[in-house]
This record gives C-alpha cells, sequence and structure tokens, in this order.
C-alpha cells in the first residue's frame, strides 16, 4: 500500500488554529496565574533581602516561564485538545466531518501535526533553553529567597566522588569562594576491600593547574599477610608538601541534582561519558535525566490521541464529564511517570525503560481507546 501524503486543507488549517490557538491562549492564562501567586508568596522575602526589580523579572521570572511551561506543557495540551474537540462535538461538528466522508483516521492529521509543533518546542526547552535558564533562576533563588537559600548549598558539607574503577575521593567543608577543604582523602579499594589511602586537612585547590595542594599528608597502606600466615596490618606514613593531580574538578563537586539540570544535552552526554569511564555509582540518576528530556515531549503524541479519542465523541455529562476523565488519565500518567524515574535512581530498573515504561503503557490505552473512539 502506497501512502500517500494528505496535504493540508481548509479543514486541516481550522483545526490547528484551534489546537494552537487553545494551548496558547491556556499557557498564557496559565502563566499570568503562575506568576502572580508566586510573586504574592515571594513578595516578602524580595523585601526583606533587597532584591532589585530588574533581577526579579529579568534573572528570575524571565527564566522561570520556560521551565514552568515545560513542566505543564503536555497537561496543558491535554486540556486543550479536550476543551476545543469536546466543543466542536457538541456543535456536531465532528458528525459532520465524519458523514461528510472524513475518516477518522484522516481526522488526526492536523491534531499530530499541531502536535509535532508543539513536540519540536517542547524539546527545544527542554535540550538547550532550559539549562542555561536553571543557573541564573536557582542562583537567584539562593541569593533572594529565604528557604531556598536554606535548602540549597553550591557544595554538599560532605562530598564522596568516584574518580576512577576501586576509587574515591573524599572532601569535608569544600568552599566555592576560597577553592579550600577542612579534609582531603584519596581511598583506592580492591576486591571491596580498602587497599590504600591518602588524608589531608586544609587542602587547597589551584584552578588553572587543577591540583591539590596541602603542606601535610598521611598515606595507609594495607599489607597483605606474610608467609607465616600473620594477619595483615597497615603501615602509615607522614609526608609534606602534596602536590597532586586528580580526574576531577569543582564543577563535580556541586550538587550534581541541581549541575545536570543546568547542561544542554551536549553537556550532558559529554558529563555521563566522563562519569561512565570513572565508574561513577550515581549513572542512573545521570540517565533519568538524559532520557526524561526526551520521554516527556514525545508523550505529547499520546495525550493528543487519548484527548481526541476521548472527546470526540457526544456524551451526556457534556465537556466536564470528558475534561474530569482526561485529566484523571493525564495526572495518573505524571504520577506513574515520577514512581517510574524514583524506579530507575534506585537501580530497581534501568533508566531506558523505566523513564519510557509510562509512555509505552499509556501508548497502548490511546490505542484503545482510539480504536473505541466513534468513526
Amino acid at each position: 500500500m502506497k501512502l500517500k501524503f494528505p496535504g493540508i486543507k481548509i479543514l486541516d488549517r481550522y483545526i490547528i488554529r484551534k489546537f494552537l490557538g487553545t494551548w496558547i491562549f491556556s499557557i498564557a492564562i496559565f502563566i499570568v496565574i503562575l506568576v502572580v501567586f508566586d510573586y504574592a508568596e515571594k513578595l516578602e522575602d524580595f523585601i526583606n533581602n533587597k532584591a532589585p526589580m530588574s533581577a526579579i523579572w529579568l534573572q528570575y521570572y524571565l527564566n522561570f516561564i520556560p521551565f514552568f511551561i515545560n513542566q505543564f506543557v503536555g497537561l496543558l495540551t491535554f486540556i486543550g485538545v479536550i476543551f476545543f474537540t469536546s466543543k466542536m462535538a457538541y456543535n456536531t461538528e465532528i458528525v459532520a466531518m465524519l458523514s461528510s466522508g472524513e475518516s477518522f483516521r484522516r481526522l488526526m492529521w492536523p491534531y499530530f501535526l499541531s502536535a509535532t509543533v508543539i513536540m519540536l518546542f517542547s524539546l527545544v526547552l527542554n535540550l538547550w533553553v532550559i539549562p542555561r535558564a536553571n543557573e541564573p533562576r536557582v542562583a537567584f533563588l539562593q541569593q533572594y529567597n529565604t528557604r531556598d537559600r536554606a535548602a540549597s548549598r553550591t557544595y554538599d558539607p560532605h562530598i564522596y566522588r568516584q574518580i576512577g574503577p576501586g576509587t574515591f575521593v573524599y572532601l569535608r567543608n569544600f568552599s566555592g569562594e576560597t577553592q579550600k577543604a577542612a579534609y582531603f582523602a584519596i581511598e583506592r579499594y580492591e576486591n571491596g576491600a580498602l587497599a590504600s589511602s591518602l588524608e589531608a586537612a586544609t587542602v587547597t585547590y589551584d584552578e588553572q593547574t587543577r591540583r591539590w595542594t596541602a603542606p601535610t599528608y598521611i598515606t595507609r597502606t594495607m599489607t597483605a599477610p606474610d608467609s607465616l600466615g600473620n594477619p595483615s596490618g597497615e603501615r602509615f606514613e607522614k609526608l609534606t608538601n602534596l602536590d597532586t593531580l586528580i580526574n576531577i574538578n569543582t564543577t563535580e563537586l556541586g550538587r550534581l541534582d541541581q549541575l545536570i539540570t543546568t547542561m544542554n544535552i551536549h553537556e550532558l552526554n559529554d558529563f555521563i561519558d566522563e562519569q561512565k569511564e570513572k565508574g561513577s555509582d550515581m549513572m542512573a540518576l545521570f540517565e533519568v535525566e538524559r532520557q526524561s528530556r526526551f520521554s516527556y515531549p514525545a508523550a505529547i503524541f499520546i495525550l493528543t490521541l487519548i484527548g481526541v479519542s476521548l472527546s470526540s465523541r457526544k456524551v451526556r455529562g457534556g465537556t466536564g464529564l470528558h475534561m474530569g476523565l482526561g485529566i484523571g488519565l493525564c495526572f495518573g500518567y505524571i504520577l506513574f511517570s515520577r514512581f517510574a524515574e524514583e524506579f530507575a535512581k534506585g537501580g530497581i530498573l534501568p533508566a531506558a525503560i523505566s523513564v519510557w515504561m509510562p509512555n509505552v503503557i499509556f501508548a497502548a490505552i490511546a490505542v484503545y481507546l482510539y480504536i473505541k473512539a466513534p468513526k
């Protein structure tokens, strides 16, 4: 069977205008409401911390808007589809379209064209725009919002990172301003047991040479049992003038859950490849971030198909019934997605399977509803 490009007819343009027009209008209303409530909630902190108006609107809200648009783009698309399709059904426009010889499958064409536009918009936000917007937005909150300043730290007090297979580095109370840590240790493990370690206090990092220095340090080496079967012991050695280069930089010392949200897709891919070479035990977190940037935009097609299939029939209860069923399914998808992410982060399931599983399940629901929709 030879596929033929259906083109864009008058009816298609009519549905596309309604779809995208309703979606843009709902986004605009949602953002106005969200900004007003957020501003009212944070106003006291803005005043107490003397946040300048230019920083509030240009540094925070300018970067706040794309972040929250993308957070709710699927839900708003879904609501928009149900709203205008249900209205078309109750005006018997859907019946007229199908009675004129238009197939239900052909009717889906302008819906999927519109969903493609929204999906590409969400993809651009996810992969490039939002990572760049997150950094100034988070920095503003840490400076001018009391709750975020108390809850967020650029560096955790205890930092533990894997820098190679079986090799770990630990820092305590590292300061980004002074580039110093109160304690520094490198530990090497063999067969699950500690083989050697290096420990130093008041260590300093040089950004230009990327070397760590300390006036004194101690090495500890675990000795193997001797030929007589005497148990292994420890050998300590105190040395001076530590000057070492390790496979880590201060960027990786920051809170990684915040760090990866500020990376565009190219930086994230490079970072994941680097961490994979080091044998990092946080790969699940990184993979969830990468996979979710693609899975959420892809869900727009699924939610569009569910929305059209639910709202294209005329049922007792009106648009409210369609909206109730649709929003229930949409929130079910969001909740399921969050649970699936936690499964992946906990190592219960591989990240790719866990993050995409809600899409697969709800795609099956969408196909079932499409089959049952009036033709």
